[in-house]
C-alpha cells in the first residue's frame, strides 16, 4: 500500500452542501485547480457518480484517468484509480465531520504513484500541493454559494 498524505480544513457549511459540491463533477473545471475535464461515465441509482473520467493539467502532472467512487451518505467519499497514463495508483478519501456549529471539518487523504520515477519526498510534496489546492478550492467554492 502506498503512503498517504492527509490534511484537513474547516468549511463554514453543513456536510450535505459540501458533499453536493464534491459530487457535482460538471463544476470541477470552474473551481478545482488543474481539472480541465470531469465527465461522469456511470452513476449509482441515487444519481451520484460511480466512474468519472478526468483530464488533469497540474504541472508536472498532466494525465487523463478514470476513477471509481464509493459514497457513504454525506460523511465520506472514497475513490481509486481504474486507469491512467501517468498515474499508476491513486486512492483518495474525503471525510466530512459536522462540528455542530454550522461548520464542517473536511479531511482529504490521498496516496498516488506515477509511472515517472520520483523520490518519495517529492511525491509527498506533490500530494500535499494537490490536497492543499483541492481543500482551499472546495472551501472557497462552497462558502461562495
Amino acid at each position: 500500500m502506498a503512503e498517504q498524505t492527509t490534511s484537513s480544513i474547516v468549511i463554514e457549511s453543513d456536510p450535505a452542501t459540501i458533499m453536493d459540491v464534491i459530487a457535482d463533477f460538471d463544476s470541477y473545471p470552474g473551481w478545482a485547480k488543474g481539472v480541465r475535464v470531469a465527465d461522469v461515465l456511470s452513476t449509482f441509482d441515487d444519481g451520484r457518480a460511480e466512474r468519472v473520467f478526468f483530464h488533469l493539467d497540474v504541472p508536472p502532472i498532466r494525465d487523463e484517468y478514470t476513477l471509481q467512487y464509493i459514497w457513504t451518505g454525506d460523511e465520506e467519499v472514497t475513490w481509486w484509480l481504474v486507469e491512467g497514463r501517468v498515474l499508476t495508483h491513486m486512492d483518495g478519501t474525503y471525510l466530512l465531520r459536522d462540528l455542530g456549529d454550522g461548520s464542517t471539518e473536511v479531511t482529504y487523504r490521498l496516496a498516488l504513484d506515477l509511472s515517472i520515477p520520483l523520490i518519495g519526498m517529492i511525491k509527498r510534496k506533490g500530494e500535499k500541493m494537490i490536497i492543499h489546492a483541492a481543500l482551499t478550492g472546495l472551501k472557497k467554492h462552497v462558502e461562495s454559494l
